[in-house]
């Protein structure tokens, strides 16, 4: 390697030509290169503009498919759309037909329950009126004996027939009972309808225990005087029965009086007074009519042993003239019997005299006509 400048210098110089002729050769090479680059972009874009144009056919094509396919989806779907609409439409209109039908029975049922009420409350508000004049009538005490009176008439009346009983008899000395009951032997059962009430309302009535002690003892002294008033009045011997009655015109005031006050019941049973209640009257009643009946029947035993006596001498009689005309059916026969017999023998008489012959054994002509065997009669010809 040598140090000459000018060596140097023109190496540098032919490098720097080599540099310049490799930079052209390197720029021909580039535009060279660009020339066959815009070629092939062209040709490229040529391809690339038929591709596309293909591209978009397909795409048109497909779009066009596929509008038409959206078109009728769209189609199906609008129809399935309608047809749920109308099958929900028509379920709804059931549903509100039904809806409204249940709505319209239930607003009748109302409509007769409300009047159901509107008549029981009006039947309230009258019961509550009848409560209210019941109680101004039971609070005073001519007027609550008149009531017991008229409880004790009605089931009297329904219980027994006219004649079995009277209101208001007279007995011989002088009293006058509400009402008493013939029985078969004469003497009239005697009921008495004037309960002291008033004693029973106080002990109803009582706040502390002192007022029902009071209340108690006045109601046992009230009904033992009104016991010994009954007896006193009311059982006379050989007139009367040996029992008499005391009505009382409430159940409620008998059970309470019959379970608070047993000693009151025990004391008027001993005195020959029983306390009785609606329900106890109706059936002493039913006891009294099986009295009367077998009192009737006893009183008409002997009626029926006579009647039965007579029927059966009518049936003997009957018998007897049954014998008889069995009889006379028997020679009624017999006499047929004989009758038929002698018709025989008029019959044959009649024939011989119509052939002329008198002699049994001399035997018919044999010009004259046989005569026809005699038929026998029979009975009913």
């Amino acid at each position: 390697m040598t140090d000459d400048p000018f060596i140097l210098a023109g190496a540098a110089l032919v490098a720097l030509a080599a540099l310049a002729a490799l930079g052209a050769i390197i720029v021909a090479c580039v535009r060279a290169m660009r020339r066959s680059d815009a070629e092939a972009a062209e040709q490229r874009m040529a391809e690339l503009d038929r591709a596309t144009g293909q591209g978009l056919a397909q795409i048109h094509g497909r779009l066009d498919a596929m509008g038409a396919w959206l078109q009728t989806a769209q189609g199906q779907f609008q129809e399935s759309v309608n047809q749920r609409l109308d099958a929900v439409t028509a379920r709804v209109g059931e549903t509100l037909q039904t809806s409204t039908k249940n709505t319209s029975d239930h607003l009748q049922q109302l409509h007769s329950r409300l009047a159901v009420i509107d008549g029981a409350q009006k039947n309230i508000t009258e019961l509550a009126t009848q409560v209210t004049s019941l109680q101004s009538v039971l609070s005073n005490k001519q007027s609550r004996g008149a009531f017991g009176q008229g409880r004790m008439e009605v089931i009297i009346q329904d219980g027994l027939p006219k004649g079995c009983y009277e209101f208001q008899f007279t007995l011989s000395n002088r009293s006058r009972p509400d009402c008493v009951i013939f029985l078969p032997d004469q003497r009239p059962l005697v009921i008495d309808a004037k309960f002291p009430l008033e004693a029973v309302n106080a002990f109803r009535d009582a706040k502390s225990d002192d007022e029902r002690k009071l209340a108690a003892a006045r109601l046992r002294a009230d009904i033992g005087r009104h016991v010994a008033d009954i007896a006193a009045k009311y059982l006379i011997p050989g007139e009367t029965q040996d029992l008499a009655m005391m009505f009382v015109p409430s159940e409620s005031v008998y059970a309470e009086l019959y379970d608070g006050f047993d000693d009151v019941v025990q004391k008027a049973y001993r005195a020959k007074v029983v306390i009785v209640s609606p329900s106890l009257l109706m059936l002493a009643i039913n006891v009294v009519q099986q009295i009367q009946k077998d009192a009737r029947m006893r009183e008409a035993a002997d009626k029926i042993h006579a009647e039965v006596g007579h029927l059966m001498d009518d049936i003997k009689r009957l018998q007897e003239r049954v014998v008889r005309l069995q009889q006379h059916h028997g020679q009624a026969g017999e006499d047929l019997r004989q009758i038929l017999i002698s018709a025989e023998k008029v019959e044959k008489r009649g024939t011989r005299i119509r052939e002329v012959d008198f002699d049994d054994a001399d035997p018919p002509a044999d010009n004259v006509i046989p005569a026809p065997i005699p038929r026998k009669l029979q009975v009913g010809e």
